[in-house]
């Protein structure tokens, strides 16, 4: 069997670097012979990520650099975090690979307090995530939200630095990292709905590499790509509210799609929740139908012309 050589672009977080290995690893697994480099690239985001300043990191911020790096045939690979995916990929790739999902929920990690109904008035939680933070502002109005920037790492260093009282992060992240003993609670998704994807490692490549696509077919979970196949249909429909807190979770049920989505404001003062079933083959019809509806409620029930935020 001829050894078939393959280039991973990846981004040079430990958690990216991690997930690059695991997909390395896998490949491995099915194609004994295959030898495999890694492409360590720095991307638009990761160069604002650990920033104090206030800057809005956009969608897609995580991953153009290494969609370029297939482009210009410097890899032959992207591996992703399915939740930092945008909605349209350039026209020369293609998203053939969802690997199989682990725990998609949240995590309540703190030093002194074991969950959010734990934490005293005023106190102070870290993350900058608009899904998050409006429905912890929805659930407990008392609490300060302040954004946390940094890799997972650094999170859990500003956490023991006293300079907040709990921080929320993705338990796939923590799981990944062998750093589950700081999770103090897994949050249930009816109390904390996860974003689109998230807990899925998402597999990028050229269209016609037809070699490297076969190379990648014993990755694809198919329970999975249904799966967010439903989430992504929702954020998909809503791209152009981003500036919203926008959520879409979905699980297999009674052999369905079971499929739960939110949009809300940032302050939590507000948010529309819906929820659907539907046949495996509707997947993505799922998502869309109930994208529409929160959309039309949001718009009925908000005193702000979301339009022209939009």
């Amino acid at each position: 069997m001829n050894t078939k050589f393959l280039r991973i672009a990846t981004r040079k977080s430990r958690l990216a670097i991690c997930q690059s290995e695991y997909v390395c690893n896998e490949l491995k697994r099915f194609h004994p012979n295959i030898k495999i480099k890694l492409v360590p690239i720095v991307t638009t985001g990761d160069k604002f990520f650990n920033s104090t300043t206030k800057i809005k990191i956009k969608k897609g911020a995580f991953i153009k650099e290494l969609e370029y790096a297939l482009i210009e045939n410097r890899a032959d690979i992207a591996v992703h975090s399915m939740k930092d995916m945008t909605a349209s990929l350039p026209n020369e790739l293609i998203l053939p690979i969802l690997c199989k999902r682990i725990d998609p929920r949240d995590a309540f990690v703190s030093i002194k307090y074991s969950n959010i109904d734990m934490l005293p008035s005023g106190s102070i939680i870290g993350t900058s995530s608009l899904r998050r933070q409006c429905q912890i502002q929805a659930r407990r109005s008392d609490l300060t939200l302040h954004n946390l920037r940094g890799n997972i790492d650094t999170r859990i260093k500003k956490l023991h630095q006293g300079k907040y009282d709990a921080i929320i992060l993705a338990v796939a992240g923590l799981n990944r990292l062998h750093l589950t003993q700081y999770i103090k609670t897994y949050i249930n998704p009816k109390d904390l709905l996860p974003a689109m994807g998230q807990g899925a490692i998402a597999i990028e490549c050229r269209k016609k590499d037809i070699d490297t696509l076969s190379l990648l077919s014993p990755l694809y979970h198919q329970e999975t790509s249904l799966r967010i196949q439903s989430e992504r249909a929702v954020t998909t429909y809503l791209e152009g509210y981003c500036q919203f807190p926008i959520a879409s979770y979905s699980e297999i049920h009674n052999h369905q799609i079971w499929l739960r989505a939110l949009i809300g404001l940032p302050d939590g003062s507000k948010i529309i929740r819906t929820e659907g079933r539907a046949p495996f083959d509707q997947a993505e019809k799922l998502g869309l139908f109930l994208a529409k509806k929160l959309l039309n409620q949001f718009k009925e029930t908000t005193q702000l012309d979301i339009n022209a935020i939009k």
